[in-house]
């Protein structure tokens, strides 16, 4: 998933290629997290920015020998092309999956296996959108799908978002208004499940009415769902796809729940963008990776995943209360919405301070987090943060929000001494 924002377009002033480039090479701009790297993987910086999974709960050593076994005996396979459709193997293995979520009238050949969530979103607009057309969203949304929509051009509308999660009637008015403007609709991209960056869960009675609307103005929902096993209780959500298979392009990840690195994701589509979605797979990447596919199904075959995933529950469980508590003691001026699963709290700053102007002082005061900014296409955000509390431990947490408050308290008195008398945020409920 996944991940992240924004920054301007670089001009290399002297690139003989500078006029031949396409349009759409234009729209195309680099990731703000992927640019704090640098900074944020440093050992003296907390970083509360990137979404990436705590990987050291994975039984590495078994993992391995299990993996050199299986290149013994299948290496001739593992490091062969593969289908465009992806291993037959790992799709069956997926539909054990997506049952946890209410996904059971599906078979292998409805899946379709992509290198990773973004290639799933490439893919997807790549076979439904011409430039100029719409794709609505919730906003804040996902930066690796605005990356997507920004490389081919499409318009992105925002669709409000809530503390139950899209607001039904919000999408109804953009499909109506932008059909006024004589722009065609694509399709609705939504996270349902402990949104990035908003955290929050699309509410289970909202589900239908969302359909219900897709169907009546014959619009697609791209339901996207890296984290929707990941909630802190255990509980899982009826999926969309589960609601309505006519109408739903499904979408999830191992990258949350297993490992980024393996670059492995899935896709369940009616049959006819099934096999528009094959023959983009192969036009794009050939086929996805028979290595990463058949590591994933080993391990898949050979250790309790579910009961990985549960650790993996109780232990981000537990770094979210963390990183609520440390909020409540060191930026009770603040607001947010406390997740009930997933990766990221988006916090609510102050009025009068800016997220994305104040992080440069926040890296030299040796913490990173996502500036708010880089969640929409429009500029907004910067009265919002994105915090991760995956990969920091506990005490990492702690110790990244007091230095965070550090920074924000001296922003406020900045403002308060040139009597900018603005008012201020408080609460936890993002503003929501």
């Amino acid at each position: 998933m996944a991940d992240e924002t924004q920054t301007p377009t670089t001009v290399i002033r002297n690139d003989p290629w500078y006029d031949s480039y396409a349009q759409r090479a234009d729209a195309m701009r680099a990731s703000e997290i992927r640019a704090l790297f640098a900074v944020a993987t440093r050992p003296d910086v907390v970083s509360l920015a990137g979404g990436m999974p705590y990987l050291d709960y994975l039984p590495f050593k078994e993992l391995s020998q299990l993996i050199a076994k299986m290149l013994v005996d299948k290496g001739d396979q593992a490091w062969q092309y593969g289908s465009a459709q992806g291993d037959p193997h790992l799709r069956e293995d997926v539909l054990q999956i997506m049952e946890l979520e209410g996904i059971k009238d599906i078979q292998a050949d409805d899946v379709v296996i992509t290198n990773g969530s973004q290639n799933g979103l490439d893919l997807i607009t790549r076979i439904m959108c011409d430039p100029g057309d719409v794709v609505l969203a919730e906003a804040p949304n996902y930066v690796g799908a605005l990356g997507v929509f920004q490389s081919f051009q499409v318009d992105v509308v925002n669709v409000e978002l809530d503390k139950d999660g899209l607001v039904p009637e919000s999408f109804e008015e953009a499909i109506i208004s932008q059909r006024k403007l004589g722009k065609k609709v694509k399709f609705l991209y939504t996270v349902p499940n402990f949104h990035n960056p908003a955290g929050v869960t699309m509410s289970v009675e909202r589900r239908p009415r969302v359909l219900e609307i897709a169907r009546k103005y014959h619009v697609l929902v791209v339901e996207d769902n890296p984290y929707g096993l990941l909630g802190f209780e255990g509980q899982t959500y009826p999926a969309l796809r589960s609601m309505d298979a006519e109408n739903v392009v499904y979408l999830s990840s191992f990258s949350k729940i297993i490992a980024p690195g393996m670059r492995i994701a899935w896709m369940v589509a009616p049959a006819g963008i099934r096999h528009k979605l094959i023959l983009a797979n192969e036009a794009s990447i050939l086929c996805p990776p028979n290595m990463s596919q058949m590591t994933i199904s080993t391990y898949l075959d050979n250790f309790d995943w579910r009961k990985q995933i549960n650790d993996y529950r109780g232990m981000y469980k537990e770094r979210c209360e963390t990183m609520d508590a440390a909020l409540r003691t060191y930026l009770p001026y603040c607001s947010w919405h406390k997740p009930k699963g997933g990766f990221y709290i988006w916090l609510k700053i102050p009025e009068g301070l800016d997220s994305k102007a104040m992080l440069p002082r926040a890296i030299t005061a040796k913490v990173a987090y996502v500036a708010g900014t880089g969640f929409y296409m429009d500029g907004q955000g910067s009265d919002h943060m994105r915090l991760s509390f995956c990969y920091p431990t506990p005490e990492q947490i702690l110790e990244g929000v007091r230095r965070l408050s550090t920074v924000m308290d001296a922003e406020r008195k900045t403002i308060e001494l040139f009597g900018a008398g603005r008012r201020q945020g408080k609460g936890t409920d993002g503003g929501w």
